[in-house]
């Protein structure tokens, strides 16, 4: 619907995720119902315009499409199950974290339901949520993008349908948000290591900025690799990162600094370097990572 028309839309769990895409809703001007088990937390929004359901029942049937934010995919179906029976003919729209499996079956569970489902994603923070470029894909009921896709761009602009496939929004949301741990890990002891020479934190900034921007650009390139299979053109070997490992043991070293969480990570090159890939590509690894399948 346009925002002459605007889609009625509700919002059940209101975290700091949740009440960002309430908000986004009200600013685009949906009339928006909000629920979440502790009553408080919808204060702000209701001064905004927002109306809070008293049951999960009530706000389940105010709108057609109905968003939830939950921790889990077993948190979104424990919360819903008393409003089974309101669920029948309405989109179900879930954006939490979870294993594809949980997408699955929180499909399965809504589809027996009566609703269509669609599961999604937000890859951005609170704050960014509504902003032309924020990123949320989506997988599952394609009817259900199609349907309420203008809408759902009131949370961001980046707005893609990876595919009918109810798993696949959580797929990604895994493989991508692997490497998200590894990357700020990596900056703290960064932080750690600069602070140790009495130096501000804040002055590599700058600095690790553009080294993402460069691993950024690198990655169609270790796509490709890994796509082909084919690591021979190394332009980054696994043993240049292997003579590295020392580096990491200097600096724990000098600057007292736990760098024990990249043993693993060594590890894992050493074993690429066993298994004969140590003048290849550092993508390499990728074939080090898959486990054998194993025999019935």
């Amino acid at each position: 619907m346009t925002r002459n028309n605007p889609t009625p839309v509700t919002v059940i769990g209101l975290g700091a995720m949740g009440r960002a895409l309430a908000e986004a809703f009200i600013d685009a001007g949906h009339p928006t119902t909000v629920w979440n088990r502790t009553p408080d937390k919808a204060a702000p929004l209701v001064a905004k315009g927002a109306v809070q359901a008293g049951a999960v029942e009530s706000a389940v049937a105010a709108s057609p499409l109905v968003i939830t934010c939950l921790t889990t995919f077993e948190d979104t179906r424990q919360a819903l199950e008393p409003a089974v029976d309101a669920l029948r003919g309405r989109a179900l729209v879930t954006l939490n974290s979870g294993s594809p499996a949980g997408a699955r079956e929180t499909a399965a569970w809504a589809t027996g339901h009566g609703a269509r489902f669609l599961a999604g994603a937000v890859k951005n923070v609170p704050s960014a949520v509504g902003a032309p470029d924020t990123l949320l894909y989506y997988s599952g009921d394609r009817t259900v993008f199609d349907t309420y896709g203008t809408t759902l761009k009131a949370l961001g602009g980046d707005t893609v349908h990876l595919g009918a496939e109810s798993d696949l929004a959580a797929l990604y949301e895994l493989a991508v948000g692997a490497m998200l741990l590894p990357a700020l890990v990596g900056f703290f002891q960064g932080a750690a290591a600069v602070q140790a020479r009495g130096l501000e934190a804040s002055t590599m900034v700058r600095f690790a900025g553009k080294w993402l921007d460069m691993i950024k650009s690198l990655l169609p390139v270790y796509a490709a690799e890994i796509d082909s299979g084919d690591y021979t053109d190394a332009a980054s070997s696994v043993n240049l990162f292997l003579a590295g490992a020392a580096h990491d043991e200097d600096l724990a070293e000098e600057t007292n600094v736990d760098t024990a969480w990249l043993a693993p990570l060594n590890d894992l090159v050493r074993r690429a370097a066993e298994a004969g890939h140590g003048e290849h590509s550092i993508s390499a690894l990728t074939e080090v990572l898959r486990k054998p399948e194993q025999k019935a």
